[in-house]
């Protein structure tokens, strides 16, 4: 039988995930997670199951006036006995919070705004649908993000993250042992992602059929489930020819088959194990700025667009669905190339 793609597998592992959390949540919300289904993925829906799941202990255990009843049992009129007021406390309550188990929680702006987005998503549905009669939570605004700089590697850093990758970064003999017999891997995913800009979940998730060397592209499968060709150049094809033949050789965990990435345990790697691949090696080479695989990304991004100044060529690439999400990560650029162009027309000519 035919070995699952990692996506099928995620999504599966994801679904199981979503119906445990939906048992915690009041049954009326099942409704909801069915209709958002064909126009969300199953990682934002797990992500709204466990904001909603933190609204309604809130509801239960903070606000005086649902203490008497249960809240997790309560039909879809509850929705209709809470107010804007009661979810703009929410909002002030999560920015310093204990949980039912002790552990305490923090919130920036954006873990204001996401935990917003999801009991805003609910109280739309089902104003749409006429079974709630307003949408309280509509009226409440949303935290004001401050921008933060994008951290991204210069051209001479990106070199050297590289160089660190390849050569290695010194210690114990047991750490140079380590270092050798993972170079070529590593090395393939470091500059796979540093030369194409893909995400690491759609990194990890290549199977070796993704890779076509042909036309030296990858088939990856992007946020949303959709999939699309990503094309690289002559660094990174030779980077991943050399792993390329070195997998080939090795014999896989059973469901690991067709994996192109490999850990040790010969399991495909995981998001986790990949991410702290990138973050030990950077350290190394870039101890000054914290780089993850999604600093590489932007660290492409950025690359591409000082070479083309083609925003839409860049938003294609990276693929992000509006290109106003691309502008926004590289409006520093744009606003260099705006500064740039105040010499290039002159009035009147020079004597």
């Amino acid at each position: 039988m035919a070995t699952e793609s990692y996506h099928k597998q995620m999504n599966k592992k994801n679904e199981l995930k979503l119906r445990e959390l939906r048992a915690e949540l009041p049954s009326f919300c099942d409704r909801y997670f069915r209709g958002i289904e064909p126009t969300t993925a199953s990682r934002t829906r797990i992500a709204y199951a466990i904001d909603l799941k933190v609204f309604f202990e809130y509801v239960q255990t903070q606000i005086p006036r649902f203490a008497s009843r249960n809240v997790f049992t309560s039909d879809i009129s509850l929705l209709d006995e809470i107010t804007c007021y009661d979810i703009e406390n929410y909002l002030d309550y999560l920015k310093v919070y204990t949980n039912s188990e002790g552990v305490t929680y923090t919130n920036d702006e954006n873990g204001l705004k996401r935990k917003l987005s999801a009991v805003r998503s609910l109280y739309r549905y089902f104003y749409f649908r006429h079974e709630v009669s307003g949408n309280p939570a509509s009226q409440v605004a949303v935290p004001k993000i401050h921008e933060k700089a994008i951290v991204r590697l210069d051209e001479n850093e990106t070199a050297e993250l590289l160089d660190t990758v390849e050569y290695g970064m010194g210690g114990s003999d047991h750490m140079q042992v380590f270092h050798e017999k993972n170079k070529v891997r590593d090395l393939a995913l470091v500059t796979l992602l540093l030369g194409t800009g893909i995400r690491i979940s759609e990194c990890i998730g290549l199977d070796l059929t993704d890779v076509d060397f042909d036309n030296d592209r990858i088939k990856v499968t992007r946020k949303g489930g959709n999939e699309a060709y990503v094309y690289f150049g002559s660094e990174v094809r030779e980077a991943l020819m050399e792993y390329f033949q070195k997998r080939c050789s090795l014999t896989a965990a059973s469901g690991s088959e067709n994996a192109l990435f490999l850990s040790n345990r010969m399991n495909r790697i995981s998001v986790r194990n990949a991410e702290v691949l990138v973050k030990k090696y950077a350290k190394a080479a870039v101890s000054l700025k914290k780089i993850t695989p999604h600093k590489l990304r932007s660290t492409y991004g950025t690359q591409l667009y000082k070479e083309t100044g083609d925003i839409y060529l860049v938003a294609d690439v990276l693929g992000h669905k509006d290109v106003n999400t691309t502008r926004r990560h590289y409006a520093a650029i744009e606003e260099e190339r705006r500064r740039s162009a105040k010499d290039k027309v002159h009035l009147r000519k020079e004597e």
